[in-house]
């Protein structure tokens, strides 16, 4: 179990997109970061290949350290926590208690 997962909505806490908000696309927990959708953008030069015959200069997210972003529930950036609901360890917002999933 983690904190965020993918498709979560959170809300960047620090950096240059502070305040910005997304759709978790991906997790990497080993290395813990996430990739926000429309945030930490980057400029790739692209070869063409297969998959882009043209090539050129692309934008693409780039991955931001887990401690930088929060979950968001209600509209409201929360901590999250862990607790047992009938046997089944469920994520429950800090803020309101709230159980997310």
């Amino acid at each position: 179990m983690h904190k965020i997962k993918r498709e979560d909505l959170v809300k960047v806490i620090t950096g240059k997109d502070k305040d910005k908000q997304g759709k978790v696309l991906h997790v990497d927990m080993k290395n813990s970061k996430v990739v926000v959708e429309g945030v930490n953008m980057v400029t790739k030069h692209v070869k063409p290949g297969q998959g882009n015959p043209q090539g050129g200069i692309v934008q693409k997210e780039a991955a931001l350290d887990i401690s930088n972003v929060m979950l968001l529930v209600g509209g409201k950036a929360t901590r999250v926590k862990f607790e047992l609901k009938d046997g089944k360890k469920v994520r429950v917002a800090k803020a309101t208690g709230k159980v997310i999933d």
